[in-house]
């Protein structure tokens, strides 16, 4: 006589809601972001020796449109906004823009719908405009405020 093993009972999984499930990958961002923050807002860029020196500062003695990226980045975590701007006021209205993306792209995915921003090239080339203008008045003699 052959035995016969009854059927084995699935135990049924619980289910990810689908708005959850979309609203991992922003989290996971947002994660990160607030980490590298975090980060940023305990280990003081002012301090020589944490962070590695601009080699654009370095080498030419020109500021990047990133220098004074971090010590902006610090000040926005402890709440000084007047010196976030001051260190480099690019980057706080790169911070900007990214809660701004980041929200919509929350809200989007929450709904169910896609979350792609299209930009144009007359947007992309704007941006890179801004970026040049920023750099080269920062890097000007009476750009001066704009130094980090």
């Amino acid at each position: 006589m052959r035995h016969v093993n009854p059927p084995t009972q699935r135990v049924p999984r619980t289910a990810v809601p689908p708005a959850l499930r979309r609203l991992g990958v922003p989290a996971g961002v947002l994660g990160c972001v607030v980490a590298a923050f975090v980060y940023v807002g305990a280990v003081d860029p002012n301090r020589p020796g944490h962070y590695p020196v601009c080699p654009l500062l370095r080498f030419t003695g020109l500021y990047c449109p990133g220098c004074g990226g971090l010590r902006s980045a610090h000040a926005v975590v402890h709440g000084d906004l007047a010196t976030a701007l001051t260190d480099n006021a690019l980057a706080v209205v790169g911070y900007a823009a990214f809660a701004l993306v980041w929200t919509v792209w929350v809200v989007r995915s929450a709904r169910g719908r896609p979350s792609r921003i299209d930009l144009g090239p007359v947007h992309l080339w704007s941006v890179g405009a801004l970026v040049l203008v920023f750099t080269v008045v920062r890097n000007l003699p009476f750009g001066g405020w704009l130094h980090p």
